[in-house]
């Protein structure tokens, strides 16, 4: 089963220059009880992505086409603003970067996950026990005496994984991961992908994991899906990606990873060029400007090649292997 389905997906903004296209033709799906790994540079879409889903767009933006097809059978596109607000925290939860803007400083951190849980049908003594239960599997202390604790009284890793026990609080189906492990050292980074691994398993839940870090998401994720400038360029298992990358783009992403650099140096991979201006997107490949392997049938739209069970590319030359390489 599916837990959520987006397909053909488009998202503009307006500005004052015109039309921002956002996203283009989006389509990818987060099946039952998997981690997907959504990557690609900043801007390539990814917070756009996540707003879309949860019907939190900015008043300039606007879904022009496609569906988001939650569980089934609620499309998310359509849904009355009541409507999401039943499915937003129940159904789909979110963990954001920054704990500190999902945590009240001035509301103890027990009043807060009291007040997460004001659907529940529990009494007071029964919503208690529940929140000591869950800040007892993210692994914080003495967990009864930290509901009368302020998030300030918290170390940062605490705190996330507070807002970690508050997003899975009713047991959600999808949980929206923005990039939780940006803020916090290598140690705690480690420490937080086991622990969203062990409770992803408990619960049962689905996971689309948002992130930078190619080295996180190989870690923690069955799926990947690599985005570049509102497009998906290329989907598959951790394994297809990572070990047979198939559209150019994901290729250089993979050797800019610092992980991958096996000796000293004073300069980082990098890729070169620039993300094109999405108020007037070309009218071919999307990556043709900074690709290495362009030729003229880039100045047309690539195919979704499906290259077998289930790794797919947006690339004319996805049938043989990336080529590797980067300028420093």
């Amino acid at each position: 089963m599916t837990t959520l389905r987006i397909e053909n997906l488009n998202v503009s903004f307006s500005t004052e220059a015109g039309p921002l296209h956002a996203l283009k033709n989006v389509s990818f799906d987060v099946p039952e009880n998997r981690i997907v790994g959504i990557v690609g540079e900043s801007g390539c879409g990814k917070s756009t992505l996540i707003n879309a889903i949860l019907g939190l767009l900015a008043d300039n933006g606007s879904i022009d086409s496609g569906s988001i097809l939650f569980e089934g059978q609620d499309e998310l596109t359509t849904l009355p603003p009541s409507r999401m607000r039943d499915l937003r925290g129940p159904r789909i939860a979110t963990v954001f970067q920054d704990p500190m803007g999902a945590l009240n400083p001035v509301i103890s951190v027990g009043k807060q996950m009291l007040n997460i849980q004001y659907r529940s049908p529990l009494s007071k003594d029964e919503k208690l026990s529940r929140a000591v239960e869950m800040l007892e599997l993210v692994r914080i202390p003495d967990a009864r005496a930290a509901l009368a604790r302020y998030p300030h009284q918290f170390s940062g890793g605490m705190k996330q994984r507070i807002a970690i026990a508050m997003a899975l609080m009713m047991e959600p189906a999808l949980l929206i991961a923005d990039e939780p492990t940006t803020a916090l050292d290598a140690t705690l980074e480690v420490t937080t992908i086991e622990l969203l691994k062990d409770l992803q398993q408990k619960i049962g839940c689905s996971v689309m994991f948002i992130s930078h870090h190619l080295g996180v998401i190989a870690e923690l994720c069955d799926d990947v899906v690599v985005m570049y400038a509102g497009e998906v360029v290329e989907r598959g298992t951790v394994r297809q990606i990572f070990q047979d990358p198939r559209h150019p783009y994901t290729a250089r992403l993979l050797e800019c990873d610092p992980a991958r650099q096996s000796e000293r140096t004073r300069h980082l991979p990098t890729i070169p060029g620039e993300i094109p201006d999405l108020r007037a997107r070309p009218a071919g490949c999307i990556f043709a400007n900074r690709c290495d392997r362009v030729s003229d049938a880039c100045s047309a739209p690539p195919p979704d090649k499906d290259i077998g069970e289930g790794h797919v590319a947006r690339c004319f030359v996805a049938d043989t292997p990336a080529e590797t390489g980067v300028t420093a």
